[in-house]
C-alpha cells in the first residue's frame, strides 16, 4: 500500500499518456488534400450544366455547377450499364484506370471527349497513380475519335482497336 502511495503520480502519467496513445492511434483517418483544388465531397443530386459548359449532358454527375470541382459518383455508377461505353478501348486504359474513370462519373466517350483543358487538370489531379496519363496517352483525343464513331480514323492514328 506504501508503495502504490509512493508511485501514484507516475502511475497516473502512465495512464495519461496511454489514453492519449490509444485515441490518436485509433481515431479515424482524415484525407488531407494539398493542391489548390477543393478536396473531394460526396457526391450529391446537382443540376445540368449550363449551356458551353465543356462537360454535357450526362456527364452532369461528374461535375458541380458551382464550384466546376469534380465530384466523386455514386458507387453504383462504376458498375457497368447499358448505355456505358467500354474505356478498355482507349489505349492506355487498363481495368484500374476504367475503375477510376468511372468512380470520377465518367463511363461514356462523349464525356471525356468534352473535357476542357482546366477540367483535364482537375481529373488529372484526382487520378492518383495514373496522374498524367490523360494527356501521354492522349485519351481525350482517343474518346473523341470513338464517341463520333471514327475507327478508321482512331485505328490509323492509335492502332487497331
Amino acid at each position: 500500500m506504501e508503495m502504490i502511495r509512493e508511485y501514484w503520480p507516475y502511475l497516473l502519467l502512465a495512464i495519461g499518456i496511454a489514453l492519449i496513445l490509444a485515441f490518436l492511434l485509433l481515431r479515424p483517418k482524415q484525407r488531407v488534400t494539398l493542391s489548390d483544388s477543393a478536396p473531394i465531397r460526396p457526391h450529391m443530386t446537382q443540376a445540368a450544366p449550363p449551356e458551353g459548359r465543356g462537360i454535357a449532358g450526362e456527364a452532369a454527375a461528374a461535375t458541380s455547377d458551382v464550384t466546376g470541382e469534380f465530384l466523386r459518383a455514386p458507387v453504383h455508377q462504376h458498375l457497368k450499364d447499358d448505355d456505358s461505353d467500354d474505356l478498355l478501348l482507349l489505349k492506355g486504359v487498363g481495368p484500374k484506370l476504367a475503375d477510376t474513370l468511372q468512380s470520377l462519373g465518367f463511363s461514356r466517350f462523349e464525356q471525356i471527349a468534352k473535357l476542357t483543358p482546366a477540367e483535364m487538370e482537375r481529373v488529372d489531379a484526382q487520378l492518383g497513380a495514373f496522374r498524367g496519363r490523360l494527356s501521354r496517352d492522349r485519351i481525350v483525343e482517343q474518346a473523341d475519335y470513338l464517341a463520333r464513331g471514327d475507327t478508321d480514323g482512331f485505328e490509323q492514328r492509335f492502332g487497331k482497336l
